[in-house]
């Protein structure tokens, strides 16, 4: 079968002179995971190490982390923290990043992080988070001290991590760490972390910083804000979702400052983990399979039919949701049409998610009114994961707003097309079907609305009922397609160069100054 996908742009590996990156960040695979922001800190940074540089990771030691057991202290343990007015401490442990020579190191402090949750204190409340990520931010600046060892850029993710762009800027001047260069990731602008203007006092960042064009937003700190303001590079996961950041309807209130520092933001896809997204090697598979022998697929289908109590069927079209269940997923749409698919369509449908209360009874509901036709999970399962991108034949992403996204192109590399809303990563990963011409990788929709979403449904059952070839040739196109994070760390590669000449000019430029 002739392969048809569009391929992503090619260019020349860029040689890049950065050597050493340290990357910050609240979540990473293999260790804990909330969001796809894990994902993509744990495989960039592999790639990265892979290259030869040399990589370092921090990480708050949550009571929840998995895979440690090979952790071992640092011997210069413990850490001196410097935050405003006192000194605090933290225990730090050192990992290898499986699979690469990517150190992790692991701030181990019982008042801030023991505790199971990611964004929740150990007391179960949200408000410690002013505290917790300051401190967190600080100690991954003390830490490099510490260690002797001064990064040529720190790549911060999200807004756990806005704070410390701004100590560069501010208490470390004229010290070792001053000269470093910082790229801050907005993964979801959503999320932005407001806190209390007493944070500044906690934190011991100086009163100055409380302004608008720093942290100060709405009369209180905004730690992503700041961190966009400080750092020399932005960047964000798809280049729609970058444009669209700069509008009102997806800036989330930063949109003029996302517009003022445009010449600065980056929009750069994101790639997958192909040794453990693959169906060729995935070891959670009954069968594994390629997109010359799909045979794998058909046993995987039946496996996820009987994980869910779904009704064996070969010849049923499966669609599956593997996905948060939050208002930014656009579940309602299904919700809204769920009842009426199942009766104006032969199909099935599998959700595996946890969040919203209401949703998930929704679903609950559903399932109970369809048995063996509609079926949910309530909670997460990696293992159940995998199986639902093999097993099905199509997977459902209505979002609402997407920065990139990495389910859609699980699914694509699967073998299941996948049924998306026109935004953000979803754009930019997806290609559109085009009926009769055996062109695009899956079906997208623009409106976000519950009749939009029910008639591309519809679209797509009808393709695989009435148009098996080009159903076939759908299936073919995503699995061929390259979502593997080699392009994207040459561009990654190359906004780190960017940003430390931004770094050194800026020095230039100020020494100049009277």
């Amino acid at each position: 079968m002739e392969i048809l996908a569009k391929p992503r742009p090619k260019k020349d590996s860029i040689v890049s002179t950065v050597q050493k990156i340290l990357m910050v960040t609240p979540e990473l695979v293999p260790f804990i995971k909330v969001g796809g922001l894990a994902d993509v800190v744990g495989a960039l940074s592999k790639t990265l190490s892979q290259r030869g540089h040399d990589v370092r990771i921090v990480l708050p030691k949550y009571a929840s982390l998995t895979g440690i057991e090979t952790a071992v202290p640092l011997k210069s343990s413990p850490l001196i923290v410097n935050l405003g007015g006192e000194t605090a401490y933290a225990q730090v442990w050192e990992v290898s990043l499986p699979g690469c020579e990517a150190i992790c190191y692991l701030l181990e402090h019982n008042l801030y992080f023991d505790g199971p949750e990611v964004y929740c204190g150990p007391s179960g409340n949200e408000a410690d988070n002013a505290q917790r990520f300051s401190f967190f931010s600080r100690a991954a600046i003390d830490l490099c001290y510490q260690l002797g060892w001064i990064p040529d850029v720190v790549h911060c993710h999200d807004w756990p991590t806005g704070l410390l762009p701004v100590y560069l800027n501010t208490t470390e001047q004229g010290k070792p760490m001053e000269q470093v260069a910082t790229v801050m990731t907005l993964h979801n602008v959503q999320h932005q972390g407001y806190f209390p203007k007493d944070t500044l006092e906690f934190a011991g960042l100086p009163e100055v910083t409380f302004r608008s064009d720093s942290l100060e937003a709405y009369g209180q700190v905004n730690m992503l804000k700041g961190g966009i303001y400080h750092s020399s590079k932005i960047t964000t996961v798809s280049p729609t979702y970058a444009r669209e950041i700069q509008e009102e309807d997806g800036g989330c209130g930063l949109e003029k400052l996302l517009k003022f520092r445009a010449a600065d933001l980056i929009g750069v896809i994101n790639g997958i983990d192909e040794n453990e997204w693959s169906p060729e090697t995935d070891l959670y598979l009954p069968e594994r399979y390629s997109a010359n022998d799909l045979k794998g697929k058909t046993a995987c289908k039946a496996a996820l039919q009987t994980a869910f109590g779904l009704n064996q069927a070969d010849n049923v079209p499966l669609f599956s949701i593997v996905s948060r269940l939050v208002d930014q997923k656009g579940l309602d749409l299904l919700v809204a049409t769920g009842q009426r698919l199942l009766e104006t369509m032969n199909i099935q449908i599998a959700v595996l998610g946890t969040g919203d209360p209401t949703l998930e009874q929704a679903f609950k509901f559903l399932a109970n009114q369809n048995p063996g036709r509609f079926a949910s999970y309530i909670g997460f399962d990696n293992q159940l994961a995998h199986l639902s991108v093999a097993g099905s034949d199509f997977l459902l992403m209505p979002s609402r707003f997407e920065p990139c996204g990495l389910s859609q192109m699980y699914s694509m590399k699967y073998g299941a097309p996948p049924i998306v809303r026109a935004t953000g990563g979803l754009v930019d990963t997806v290609e559109q079907y085009l009926e009769g011409s055996g062109l695009g990788t899956g079906f997208r929709f623009d409106a976000p609305t519950a009749e939009a979403f029910y008639d591309t449904v519809g679209w797509a059952c009808s393709t695989y009922f009435d148009r098996p070839e080009e159903f076939a040739q759908l299936q073919a196109n995503g699995m061929a397609a390259d979502f593997r994070w080699d392009q994207s760390a040459d561009t990654y590669e190359q906004i780190y160069t960017w940003a430390m000449e931004a770094r050194k000019k800026g020095y230039q430029i100020e020494a100049k100054s009277p």
